[in-house]
Formats: structure tokens, C-alpha cells, sequence
């Protein structure tokens, strides 16, 4: 009775969509689309066309593979001695086509005794997919580029990078010129003052259309921390002088200063600061000795304390005067522009934001949401905010900006994608069933994240969480280097489960020291089956091709 109770009330399959490209090319010709889902249903044969062949240990040029332009037509590299710019035209994912079509399986070892075929593949494949265009010599003097800084333009036609020089340690000397005012932060062994340059390229032409320096300060190039570019603004941040400097990129690649935030907010704050002080006219001003209160700190202050006094904050205005030393004490450490108008900055002590302290996690710090056209503080959260948390899971594309770049737009992120929110779910859980592990625990170190640096996430489709489902440990839409596997990273299609294709790095072929941290760090063509893995163990590095190999 119970075997005909199971018969009566069978499995009921789920059915699958024809996996066969000619299937769904012909599906495409007869059948029209739901209204506003074109373009979703055509970005489903990126499940087809997929990078599907690995090219180990790929001999390339002395020089440091940095991105692609957001519209893929341009690669830059930075050379070994950090001096120049090495800018490549890209010639298409099927340009190395002639090169693999008689090798047999999916993957070209990297080891030395391999067969010659494979040797040959190595040696030439790199020049038939990146083409040198231009060397330009962006440095002077003793100034080294940061390989890990660089900024594209919407159009593609300029990238910013940013150099820097180390200085001989003068400091009884230029006393004045590293404390240019009361806000400054006292340099350590962490935080040497050095003179920066940030230069615009233009892509095409190979030519420096423009340089910005500055002298004795300290910014964070590294990944763009310091620096932001939304549109045609670029903002960028002096941890040492406690100053943002906003400017405006003209359509011919020269920087228009646009103003100064710190000291004073608007232009002509200086101005009425200098006849209304009290120092007079033979007395050399220096601000840093004023006793005063900038104008953004006390812009801060004043929020924190109409909120205090409206009973927005906890205790009251006895709260507020009794964390006032610490606010005075808060620095800036890190920014990014929401829009064209409005900054988030964080402000953290001066231990978190030189790196004196080891675990910034569980340190205080404010997110600060500040109009730079009225000068107002618009917003005020803590790093263990329910708020923010909340405003970031739900808007963390407008946090991330990465789909500036995208026409017709495809975000892959917690706001937009069920499948990312579903991974970001299960990370949070974690962290709060942590071994002191809790909510509040949770949220402050999910924000950390705030705020996001500029161009940081990919927008590659083989990244698409509603595309493919793949293992973020390993690899992820965070261009950040990862803990490289001992095997290779395979993508399976959303909709059928099917493995459709491995990224294979290379990483079971040696016997590596366990001491040796081994990275990989992948950089994706915006939109075609081109994937760039760059090893490293220790001071080795190596790079694999991850291309498209068409079935013969």
C-alpha cells in the first residue's frame, strides 16, 4: 500500500532550459522576449561562450599587469623599475585561436619540460593578444609609480596613476611644511611623509596631459584608498595634512582644481578668517598653532551636538561632552564620493588610521555623509550601526559605483542579485555563531568594507552570481589577491548545475613550502572570455592566460 502511495505522488522534475546554443539561438529568432528582459536573456549566452582553456606560466614583458579599460579596448602594465606606463591594445578573445586549435585538452602545463608545441604556445601567445601600443615615462627623478593604483575615465580615454618619492628624513628642517595645521597627524614608523605626483594619461596618445604634486604628505594609493574618481570628479585624500582635495577632469585631461575641505570648507573662508583673527600684521600666522576648530571637524561637532541635544543620541548632552575629547581627537582615514556632490568620510583615532593598531575592527570610528556644495553634515553613523548596515545591503550599488560603466546595466551585488544576498547572508551568520561572534560584532566588522575604493570590483559576466555559481572563496568580483587553491576554480551554470568550465592556476603542479603564502590575483576582461591569473609565492610570480578555445 505505501509502494502505491509513492507511485500515485512522484518526483516532479524540474524542467531545464535546451543547454544547446543552436537551440537557444533559434529560440531567440522565433520567440520574443517578457517586456524589459532583452537584454537579460541575451546576457545568457555568456553560459556558452566561456573561457574554457588555461595557458600556464605565460612568458610576458618585464613589467606589472595592472587592468583593462572599462571598455576593453586598452591594457595597462606597469614597468619592472616603476617608472612607466606600458599601455597594450587588446585584439580580441579569438586572437590566439591559430595558436591552441591542435592542442588536445583543456589546460598547457607550465613546466619547463613540457612538449614543444605547449613551448611555443607560451612564448608567442601573450604578444597575440596584447599588442604594445605605448611606453610613456610618467616618473622623474627618484619617484617609483604604485603598481596597485590606477583609474580609468569613463570614456576610456585617460587613466590617473599615482607615484610617490621617499624623502631623507629633514623633519627638524621642514617642520612647518609637515604641520601645515592643528589637525595634522605626527608621522611614525608607519606613516613617513613622502612627496606624491598624480598624473593623467591619455590612452590613445601616450602622452602625460597633466601632473598634480604634493609635497611632505602621506596618501594611500594602494587599491585607490586615497583616491576617488566619480564622473569627472576626482577626490582625493592627505591623511597627514587632514585635507581633501577635490578636482574636476577636463575632457582634455588637465586637472581643474575645484576646492580645498579641511581647514575651511568654502573659498573664501580664509579670507574672512584672516581680517577677523586677532594675530596681527607682523605676526607670522602659522595654522599650526591655531587653537581653533576647523571647519569640517566643527561642522561635525555641531551635528553630533543638535542630535544630543534633541535626544537623538543616547544620555543626551552629557554623552556628547563626555566623548568630546575624543571626537577632537578623530582623523580622517578613508573617503569615497556617492555622487557628484556628497562624500562618505570615516573618521577613525589616529591609531586606526596610521596602522599603529593591529585590528582596526572593533576600534571606533564615524561614517559621515557630507554635502561639499552646502557644506553641511547630512549624516552621522557608528561603526556598529543597524542603519547603515541596512542602507548598505539594500543600495551597495550606488556604494560600489560599478555600474557607471555598464550600458545596460548588470550589478551582481547583495541589493540586486538574490544569490549574492544569499552569500552575504551566510558570511553574517558566521561572524554573529563566531566564537565571540554577536550582532554587534557582525555589523562592525561588515562595515568595514565603508567606504568602498574606487573601479575595485569587476563587472566581468563570468562574475554574474544569476550567471554562474562558483566558490567567492577562491575568487570573487573583489579585485583583491586570494589564497590560491590546489585546484582548479570551476563555474557551473545557474540554471542547469552543469559544470561549464575550470579555471586552472597551476597550483598542484609544485611542491611549494608550506611557509610560502601562495596568491592569485585575476584581472577579467570587462565582457569577453579573456581571464588573466598573476601567481605569486614569495618573490615569484607567474601569469596564466584563461581564453576560449572554440570545440573542433
Amino acid at each position: 500500500m505505501e509502494f502505491q502511495c509513492e507511485l500515485e505522488d512522484p518526483i516532479s522534475w524540474r524542467k531545464l532550459e535546451s543547454q544547446n546554443i543552436v537551440h537557444r539561438l533559434f529560440n531567440r529568432e522565433v520567440y520574443s522576449c517578457p517586456p524589459g528582459t532583452c537584454f537579460s536573456q541575451a546576457r545568457k549566452f555568456y553560459t556558452h561562450i566561456v573561457p574554457n582553456f588555461s595557458v600556464l606560466n605565460v612568458e610576458k614583458p618585464p613589467c606589472y599587469l595592472r587592468k583593462f579599460s572599462p571598455d576593453g579596448r586598452f591594457f595597462i602594465a606597469v614597468s619592472y623599475d616603476q617608472t612607466s606606463i606600458e599601455i597594450y591594445d587588446f585584439k580580441g578573445s579569438e586572437a590566439g585561436g591559430d595558436l591552441i586549435k591542435n592542442i588536445k585538452g583543456d589546460v598547457i602545463p607550465g613546466s619547463d619540460d613540457a612538449e614543444e608545441p605547449s613551448t611555443q604556445v607560451r612564448s608567442k601567445i601573450f604578444s597575440q593578444f596584447l599588442q604594445k601600443r605605448h611606453v610613456v615615462r610618467v616618473t622623474a627623478g627618484e619617484e617609483i609609480l604604485n603598481r596597485e593604483c590606477s583609474l580609468f575615465t569613463d570614456d576610456s580615454c585617460y587613466v590617473i596613476v599615482g607615484s610617490s618619492h621617499l624623502l631623507p628624513d629633514e623633519s627638524s628642517s621642514r617642520f612647518y611644511d609637515v604641520y601645515r595645521n592643528n589637525e595634522c597627524i605626527t608621522p611614525n614608523y608607519r606613516l613617513v611623509p613622502e612627496d606624491y605626483t598624480l598624473s593623467i594619461v591619455a590612452l590613445k596618445t601616450g602622452i602625460v596631459c597633466d601632473r598634480r604634486r604634493f609635497r611632505l604628505d602621506k596618501i594611500y594609493l594602494s587599491h585607490n584608498q586615497g583616491i576617488y574618481l566619480y564622473g569627472n570628479i576626482l577626490a582625493m585624500l592627505s591623511v597627514q595634512q587632514q585635507v581633501i582635495h577635490v578636482f574636476q577632469i577636463s575632457p582634455h585631461g588637465t586637472f581643474i582644481e575645484i576646492r580645498t575641505i579641511g581647514r575651511f570648507c568654502y573659498d573664501d573662508d580664509e579670507i574672512f578668517y584672516r581680517q577677523t583673527s586677532h594675530h596681527q600684521a607682523r605676526t607670522l600666522n602659522r595654522p599650526y598653532t591655531d587653537k581653533s576648530i576647523n571647519s569640517l571637524k566643527h561642522r561635525l561637532l555641531v551635528y553630533l551636538f543638535k542630535a544630543a541635544k534633541n535626544g537623538h543620541i543616547d544620555q543626551g548632552i552629557r554623552s556628547f561632552y563626555w566623548a568630546m575629547d575624543d571626537l577632537l581627537n578623530l582623523r580622517m582615514g578613508k573617503l569615497q564620493l556617492l555622487d557628484e556632490e556628497h562624500l562618505l568620510i570615516k573618521y577613525a583615532s589616529e591609531e586606526v588610521v596610521t596602522y599603529r593598531n593591529g585590528d582596526p575592527t572593533n576600534m571606533p570610528s564615524l561614517f559621515v555623509v557630507y554635502n561639499m556644495n552646502t557644506t553641511e553634515i547630512l549624516g552621522v553613523y557608528e561603526h556598529t550601526s543597524p542603519e547603515l548596515l541596512k542602507l548598505m545591503e539594500s543600495f551597495q550599488d550606488h556604494f560600489r559605483n560599478s555600474w557607471l560603466h555598464l550600458q545596460p546595466q548588470f550589478p551582481s551585488s547583495p541589493s540586486s542579485s538574490i544569490h549574492a544576498r544569499r552569500i552575504q547572508q551566510m558570511f553574517k551568520w558566521t561572524l554573529i555563531v563566531a566564537k565571540n561572534g554577536g550582532q554587534r560584532e557582525a555589523i562592525s566588522r561588515m562595515l568595514t568594507q565603508l567606504p568602498i575604493s574606487a573601479q575595485s570590483y569587476s563587472c566581468s559576466p563570468y562574475l554574474d552570481h544569476a550567471l554562474f555559481s562558483y566558490d567567492d572563496k577562491w575568487v570573487s568580483q573583489l579585485e583583491r589577491p586570494k589564497t590560491c587553491g590546489d585546484h582548479p576554480i570551476r563555474f557551473f551554470t545557474r540554471d542547469s548545475g552543469m559544470l561549464r568550465f575550470k579555471v586552472n592556476t597551476g597550483a598542484s603542479e609544485r611542491q611549494i613550502s608550506t611557509n610560502n603564502r601562495r596568491l592569485v590575483a585575476f584581472i577579467f576582461h570587462p565582457f569577453e572570455p579573456f581571464i588573466i591569473s598573476v601567481q605569486r609565492t614569495a618573490a615569484e610570480y607567474r601569469v596564466n592566460f584563461h581564453i576560449r578555445k572554440c570545440p573542433s
